[in-house]
């Protein structure tokens, strides 16, 4: 301001000149500014109204799986299923904008209810047949019941329980994948005591949840498709996630042409001849390409742990929580870690919530984001991680008896068919 007045008073003669013309411009362009304003939040407004009015029409289902007593089938099986309920297909400004459709979302989910163990998939009621015979096309020993949604009887009351929820994100950017079933042999199909399935831990920590405490764990997934958009670009669009992976491979083999090379440079093309690099970057190179190369999905993981006050374990319960998705995680490649900036990760000093009050607020939160499967979609939306099926087979999928946990749940003996020569 002090620099504004010296300049003015060493030329007063501009400011006569300016000023006028300053707020002449101010008055014309501010009714469109306020317009452009008032339109963006009626946008938003509206889309998050018709996709609410039509959420609130459909009728929704929860699916338990429970498994054969043993299980031979590879996640080859489970990423089979997935395959099928990747459907981008269908989506229009009409549909989307005015009728409040949205691409068809589910959830995978896995919890612990006092060291029971049990597999469950939601789903909008309409899609349930289709899932159910996606399922038994490659599981014909599963057994399928339609069940009330267990999260309905869970209600949050601060003063006699805790309740810990967080989102989990990747520790490197999307396009480096984590350690897969194929990186563990698994798709080799190895005889079961030869398996290392990295699920099994995940299972054996629900399983060992004492009385009085649950774990859930929900997987919320849907078609992921080519609707970002281009950098530099208003109107067209691109696949960020596949365009990070080349170009993150680009780098390592060193074909940017703005990068000094060592070695003997080509000059129709501009690349070196002789890309050096080393063994661990070759590994980094095939599991991009490979990532990139199979179908991919949208996903949100949630996780709540919930128990009394009295009994409430933090080194067992979120500890044991965290460290579950650890044998997914690849050091030189990706893995998974909770959200510092969501749910009570967020709290890290005693300073930062008085009374517990923004605690028990966060968990009413959790726990309500959780029984709405809501990520992709207002009230709670955040920001989805890429997954291909490969990958998401690994974190979700049925394991075989290298899960020795008596608690996982399991159908007692195997289904067979009726005797052929039963008398008509």
């Amino acid at each position: 301001m002090d620099i504004e007045i010296a300049f003015f008073s060493l030329f007063p003669e501009l400011k006569v000149l300016i000023m006028p013309e300053v707020v002449h411009y101010a008055i014309f362009f501010a009714p469109i500014v306020v317009a452009i304003v008032l339109g963006e939040i009626f946008w938003h407004v509206w889309v998050q109204y018709v996709q609410a009015k039509e959420f609130l029409g459909l009728k929704y289902t929860v699916l338990e799986l429970k498994l054969p007593k043993d299980t031979f089938k590879s996640p080859l099986s489970m990423e089979l299923f997935l395959t099928s309920l990747h459907n981008i297909s269908g989506e229009n400004w009409y549909s989307m904008y005015w009728k409040g459709e949205t691409r068809p979302w589910y959830s995978l989910e896995l919890i612990s209810v006092e060291g029971q163990v049990k597999f469950f998939i939601w789903t909008e009621d309409r899609r349930k047949a289709g899932i159910i015979s996606a399922l038994y096309s490659q599981y014909p020993e599963l057994e399928i019941i339609e069940r009330e949604d267990y999260t309905k009887g869970m209600h949050f009351d601060s003063k006699t329980m805790r309740l810990w929820c967080a989102e989990f994100v990747f520790t490197k950017a999307d396009p480096y994948p984590i350690k897969t079933y194929v990186d563990y042999g698994l798709d080799k199909d190895p005889k079961e005591e030869f398996k290392i399935d990295p699920m099994t831990p995940m299972i054996e920590f629900l399983g060992s949840v004492p009385p009085n405490q649950q774990v859930w764990i929900q997987f919320i997934i849907r078609g992921h498709k080519k609707e970002q958009r281009k950098p530099g670009h208003i109107f067209k669009k691109t696949d960020l996630w596949k365009d990070q992976a080349e170009a993150e491979i680009n780098k390592i083999l060193l074909r940017d042409k703005k990068t000094k090379v060592a070695g003997e440079v080509n000059p129709d093309t501009g690349y070196s001849k002789l890309p050096t690099i080393t063994k661990g970057e070759q590994e980094i190179v095939a599991a991009l390409e490979r990532s990139i190369s199979k179908t991919p999905f949208d996903v949100g993981i949630r996780a709540i742990y919930v128990a009394p006050k009295e009994t409430f374990d933090t080194p067992f319960g979120i500890g044991g929580t965290i460290s579950s998705f650890s044998h997914y995680r690849y050091e030189h490649l990706n893995g998974f870690k909770p959200n510092g900036e969501k749910w009570h990760v967020q709290l890290t000093y005693p300073w930062q919530d008085y009374n517990n009050i923004r605690r028990n607020r966060l968990s009413k939160r959790g726990l309500a984001a959780y029984k709405r499967r809501s990520y992709f979609y207002a009230p709670y939306k955040s920001k989805p991680l890429v997954l291909n099926v490969e990958e998401l087979a690994t974190i979700y999928h049925f394991p075989g008896s290298v899960s020795a946990t008596p608690n996982l749940s399991r159908i007692p003996s195997k289904k067979s068919g009726a005797p052929s020569n039963l008398p008509t």
